[in-house]
């Protein structure tokens, strides 16, 4: 199938309709005019709600029904102000809504679920000048109106780039996928011009890459990607993006470009691992596979993942210092927190090669050979390449001891220490199918 048909068919499928669009645009209005309303009932002068991100810049997926209300409040007034009053109008809207929660990102904001629709109620300054911004979110109306102003028609562009990165599993800055976001995607199509030049340039990118759409040239970073933020120059707006992600894009470009097909646009279907898919797949690896399993802490997800990801670090280089090698590692939270670890062998010989320092550097190597020599645990000593060498009873000779026995002991993150000292377990091969919560099967399908 060629590009074009393909355009024609993913966009039939990811594209609103007009009652899409004319609910989306009722049910904004609806709620913009709950909050200024409800500002002027309890006095709270110089308050104005604004809709913004994709669904604002009429670049929203057909099903995802998203809205970013921002309370914009003047300038001048107080971060105590802005988050009692913000908070305060917040709140008596949600009365209305099907359910509500208070979250917190740099300051409180309110996540609803309101007419069938995911609401975010966030309070921010209202700023003059991106450069004059009190906190992060204050920059998102000065993203709404750069790209309103220069998307020039190419919101179905941005639509089949976004629908493409899903597919692949890419899409999302959140620290759990650390992948692209949607401001991100719009950025690249209006800087290349097209869906098909995205994924044409994307072929040949290498990491520390830099687009610079205003050309400010101020921008210094490290990360695979840097895109200046044409509102903020100071900005990265690809500094989530992991170096896997940004790989993994370059590589659905290649494969799209090469043989596009429509399945490449849509994740596949989420199906459990069974009991004897997974221990057929034990079997073929011939490796050996442990979980650590804890209660997951109370913790926003962008606080949880990065933990999580220290954790799995921690735990290999655990692992690696004492002579076992971690093929890959992984992690899933749900109720609970289950870090998984595929090595090539979770047990060790009772015996361990110590090597010493060279024979002619005499005050080290008569030091070691003192402590070493005569004593009743080694099994022997003796002279290899020039070092002395002693074979020695290994501490740790399974990789579930180990870890009982040490984890706590690693650096895992403040809020995931204190769940692992509440208690965990160490689960190993078959025993991992013992963890039923929903979810992890399909997470564990795509994992080993």
């Amino acid at each position: 199938m060629n590009t074009n048909n393909i355009r024609s068919t993913i966009l039939k499928k990811i594209k609103p309709t007009a009652d899409e669009r004319t609910l989306l645009s009722t049910v904004a209005d609806e709620l913009i005019e709950k909050i200024n309303s409800t500002a002027f009932t309890k006095n709270i002068p110089g308050v104005s709600a604004k809709l913004v991100g994709s669904a604002a810049r009429g670049t929203w997926i057909s099903g995802t029904h998203d809205l970013d209300i921002f309370i914009t409040f003047p300038e001048e007034t107080s971060r105590e102000e802005l988050e009692e009053f913000g908070l305060s109008i917040a709140r008596e809207i949600a009365k209305d809504a099907e359910r509500s929660e208070e979250r917190y990102a740099e300051h409180p904001y309110i996540n609803m679920r309101y007419r069938d629709f995911d609401v975010d109620l966030v309070p921010c300054f209202r700023v003059s000048s991106a450069d004059k911004i009190k906190s992060a979110v204050d920059r998102t109306p000065f993203h709404n109106e750069f790209i309103k102003q220069n998307i020039n028609g190419l919101e179905d562009d941005v639509l089949l780039l976004k629908q493409l990165m899903r597919g692949g599993g890419v899409y999302g800055s959140e620290l759990r996928t650390q992948g692209f976001s949607g401001y991100l995607t719009e950025l690249l199509v209006i800087h290349h011009g097209s869906f098909e030049k995205v994924l044409e340039c994307a072929c040949d990118w290498k990491p520390e890459l830099v687009i610079d759409i205003k050309e400010h040239g101020s921008l210094k970073h490290t990360d695979p990607l840097i895109v200046v933020d044409p509102t903020d120059p100071k900005r990265n707006v690809a500094a989530a993006l992991s170096l896997d992600n940004f790989s993994r894009f370059i590589d659905i470009s290649r494969s799209f470009i090469q043989d596009p097909t429509e399945e490449m646009f849509f994740l596949p279907p989420a199906l459990e691992l069974t009991d004897h898919e997974f221990i057929e797949r034990l079997n073929m690896r011939k490796s050996a596979i442990v979980a650590v399993v804890f209660k997951t802490p109370d913790v926003v997800d962008d606080i949880l993942y990065p933990q999580l990801y220290k954790m799995e670090q921690a735990t290999a280089a655990l692992l690696d210092d004492y002579d076992f090698t971690v093929i890959k590692t992984g992690s899933w939270a749900g109720d609970y927190v289950v870090v998984l670890l595929e090595l090539m062998t979770s047990t060790l010989p009772d015996v361990k090669k110590h090597v010493g320092p060279p024979v002619w550097v005499r005050a080290h190597a008569e030091m070691f050979k003192s402590k070493y020599e005569g004593a009743d645990d080694v099994f022997s000593m003796y002279i290899e390449d020039g070092r002395y060498v002693v074979e020695i009873p290994r501490k740790y000779i399974d990789a579930k001891g180990l870890i009982e026995a040490r984890l706590g002991m690693c650096s895992l993150g403040k809020q995931i220490t204190a769940s692992v000292s509440e208690g965990f377990e160490v689960l190993e091969g078959e025993g991992i199918l013992r963890e039923k919560e929903s979810g992890f099967r399909v997470f564990l399908r795509g994992w080993i």
